[in-house]
């Protein structure tokens, strides 16, 4: 059996949250490897919705859940998920879940600059979600960091807080503002530190555990290819490695661990926030895309920006991220177009290209080159064979696969977890 690696295609909002629990259903283990509450996942169990920003989804299912010390941890938002899912019946305990000890906290400070560089950068703003993402990573990645094993030792972080505050005490100044309150830190550290040690691990071990006793592992992802750090849209990116590799440093296992790689993509594109979008459509169609689509985000609320599939960007993040088939979501939202278009390539300046560019310029002046595809007039609302499926929109499916030179291992149909055709068990590869 094979472990399976779920990342999003695009740029995040794929559906990775129906997908993911349908595979935590048959999964032994379910693995956040990187991310924070900036990502979130709809799940839709029956007449339950399940709305999740740092919990693996394979927790409504009852599956061990971990957080991978690739994660940012925000403790009092990990908190207040925890306390709302419990509300709705699911079950919590150090038995299900465990969080990496060694990984890093998002603390308040980390809002606060979040949201005053945002502020003044005025029309140059990013458009973060403001929960302290990247600061936290800065810090991460600035040896200067409080983490999660650092709870159990409050009255030996001086000199952390020495390091941490310099930093940021310079950098308030800047924006006008005070201070970091030390004493504060330290009292809301020592306020959530025992709910959180009390699911705090060397994961790495335990992983290491059950690999060896022929578990399987699901690792999930957050956000999506095009926003990953490195490869992405930048820098109108998230502040982390997003592609399957991230799996093996962010979860402690191998990179020989990490199996079949499963991307999510939906069957058009959308994008939250700001950024280039060669496909997007300012139109009635982007409007009936996103009014079927329900495109607002889990975690922000905001409206989605809409448009055709664009197999350019889809093929990159398959190669990047070495993706060994997609999960392709919904189609239904398709249906009833009497022609559907698909962009192949991009002119730039005169010339045609079959990559997107890094330089931002440039990825902001491509031009899509579009072929059209017939539309189907049939439902695919709730399908669960390709018999199910009008004979359009199976050519559709295949001429996708065709250009993203990657195969369909997964349709989905609907929100609902068994709405889905299986065309290829990333578990048995």
């Amino acid at each position: 059996m094979a472990n399976v690696t779920v990342i999003g295609a695009q740029w995040g909002d794929e559906g990775k949250g129906k997908i993911v629990d349908w595979l935590a259903s048959r999964a032994d283990v379910v693995v956040r490897f990187q991310g924070g509450h900036n990502a979130g996942h709809t799940l839709v169990v029956g007449d339950q919705v399940y709305k999740l920003s740092l919990l693996p989804s394979g927790i409504v299912t009852g599956t061990l859940s971990i957080i991978g010390n690739g994660v940012v941890l925000d403790p009092w938002a990990l908190k207040a998920e925890i306390e709302k899912l419990e509300g709705q019946g699911v079950s919590i305990t150090t038995e299900n879940f465990a969080i990496a000890d060694n990984c890093p906290l998002i603390l308040p400070l980390h809002r606060d600059l979040d949201g005053l560089r945002e502020t003044a950068a005025g029309t140059g703003k990013i458009g973060t979600t403001g929960r302290g993402i990247g600061p936290a990573y800065e810090d991460k990645v600035g040896r200067r960091a409080i983490r999660v094993c650092d709870l159990a030792h409050l009255d030996a972080l001086d000199t952390q807080l020495d390091r941490l505050c310099a930093h940021h005490d310079a950098l308030r100044a800047g924006f006008g503002q005070p201070p970091v309150d030390r004493a504060a830190i330290i009292a809301a550290l020592r306020e959530i530190a025992p709910f959180v040690l009390q699911y705090a691990q060397p994961v790495w071990k335990r992983l290491k555990k059950v690999r060896k006793a022929g578990a399987r592992i699901l690792f999930e992802g957050a956000q999506g290819v095009l926003l990953d750090v490195d490869h992405g849209t930048y820098p109108f990116v998230t502040s982390s490695n997003t592609v399957s590799g991230t799996a093996a440093a962010g979860s402690g296992l191998g990179p020989n661990a990490t199996g079949f790689v499963l991307g999510i993509v939906k069957a058009y594109t959308t994008r939250v926030g700001s950024g280039p979008f060669p496909t997007e459509l300012e139109d009635a169609i982007g409007q009936r895309l996103g009014e079927r689509g329900h495109e607002f985000g889990t975690v922000t609320g905001r409206k989605r920006r809409c448009g055709w599939f664009d197999a350019v960007l889809v093929r990159q993040s398959c190669a990047i991220s070495g993706v060994t088939g997609i999960a392709l979501t919904k189609l239904d939202v398709l249906d009833g177009f009497d022609v559907v278009k698909i962009c192949t390539g991009y002119r730039l300046n005169g010339k045609i290209l079959d990559y997107f560019p890094s330089h931002s310029a440039d990825q902001a002046a491509v031009e899509p080159i579009y072929e059209e595809v017939e539309g189907w007039k049939g439902t695919t609302a709730g399908a669960r064979s390709w018999a199910d499926l009008p004979a359009q929109a199976i050519k559709y499916i295949q001429r996708v696969q065709e250009l993203i030179e990657t195969p369909v291992a997964l349709v989905s149909t609907s929100p609902e977890r068994e709405d889905t055709i299986l065309v290829r068990d990333p578990f048995v590869d």
